[in-house]
């Protein structure tokens, strides 16, 4: 099953997030240790368009992820979930996609605004285009500073929401046994019971 249905995500859905999350997880790890690296080394720029690449590459599966979201609703949570936690996960949702978008987003314009014009080459292959930096952010390294502040910012945010959906998801497989966590790791059977939203609740 390919789409979304009402018990459970399609294979789509659960390659779209389980690719991202992996991606997401080693762009965190890179980034981290791209910071105990010296500017001048020679592997540096490497990593740096590594980084860089595969930063656009994460853009471009979010934005084809938010498109399918939309086009595959995505299925209900336990009935039994308290109005408090639903809330919670769709604010959390909403928190995870701004800030899948915002850090990519923030890196590009980070080095749009860099000083030093630094080419940005997807995959060594193709040359990516500097976004416009508007003027009332001073000069070029203010703005540099400002957007690189953001992108490391919002990576820590990220860091803190993952935490907490590894958590939640933890807590939905072994406490509330909901199925929740499972209808992620595979489709949902069209007759399977044990697929429904609020199939853990008789467990």
């Amino acid at each position: 099953m390919l789409r979304n249905s009402s018990s459970g995500y399609g294979w789509v859905a659960i390659a779209f997030h389980w690719t991202m999350a992996l991606m997401i997880i080693a762009m965190l790890a890179l980034g981290m240790y791209m910071h105990r690296l010296p500017l001048t080394d020679p592997g540096t720029f490497a990593l740096f368009q590594l980084h860089k690449s595969i930063g656009f590459v994460i853009l471009g599966l979010a934005i084809f992820r938010l498109i399918w979201r939309f086009a595959n609703p995505s299925p209900a949570l336990p009935s039994a979930m308290p109005a408090w936690e639903k809330a919670a996960a769709h604010l959390g949702h909403i928190g995870l996609y701004a800030l899948i978008f915002a850090i990519p987003l923030t890196g590009w314009l980070m080095v749009s605004a860099s000083p030093w014009n630094i080419p940005t080459l997807l995959f060594g292959a193709v040359n990516v285009p500097h976004l416009p930096v508007p003027a009332a952010l001073g000069t070029k390294a203010e703005a540099e500073t400002l957007f690189k502040d953001l992108h490391e910012l919002f990576a820590w945010l990220l860091i803190l929401l993952l935490v907490a959906h590894v958590g939640a998801a933890l807590k939905h497989h072994f406490l509330a046994r909901d199925g929740v966590l499972v209808r992620m790791l595979r489709p949902a059977s069209r007759t399977g019971a044990q697929d429904r939203p609020d199939a853990g609740q008789r467990v």
